[in-house]
């Protein structure tokens, strides 16, 4: 926060710590027009409740109409509609993450024809079973 009000090129934080209670602080003692993103996409919704004001996002990569949309309600207020989109993405989002990031979001992507899953080493892909996992609960989505 001393930086926040100091110097007057940052504009805002993303906050992906996953300590509430900093991320409360943070919303509470924030200069005026100082923005707090969220950078964890399975808190997003709490965290848009505190008095986020939107957040870099995973999962929106591979599904951006479900979680712009999600992101807009909680803008609005409407969090009862986010709460649904939120749970639509919710174990999508788990599988991303669960061997590793780009990985999950990788083969997402490659599952919905956007790119393929390839990633530079050292990094690893995902196990086949997760990605069987993960063509399921795209179906299903």
């Amino acid at each position: 926060m001393r930086l926040a009000n100091e110097i007057e090129n940052i504009i805002g934080i993303k906050e992906a710590s996953g300590d509430f209670g900093q991320c409360m602080q943070i919303v509470k003692n924030k200069p005026k027009d100082f923005l707090v993103i969220s950078g964890d996409d399975n808190i997003t919704l709490g965290l848009m409740a505190y008095g986020f004001d939107g957040v870099i996002s995973v999962v929106g990569q591979a599904f951006p109409n479900t979680f712009s949309e999600m992101v807009r309600h909680c803008l609005k207020g409407d969090f009862t509609g986010a709460r649904k989109l939120h749970y639509e993405l919710n174990d999508i989002t788990d599988m991303l993450f669960a061997e590793g990031n780009p990985a999950g979001v990788k083969a997402a992507l490659e599952i919905l024809g956007v790119c393929e899953k390839h990633v530079r080493l050292p990094l690893v892909g995902i196990s086949d079973g997760l990605t069987s996992k993960l063509k399921a609960a795209i179906r299903e989505l």
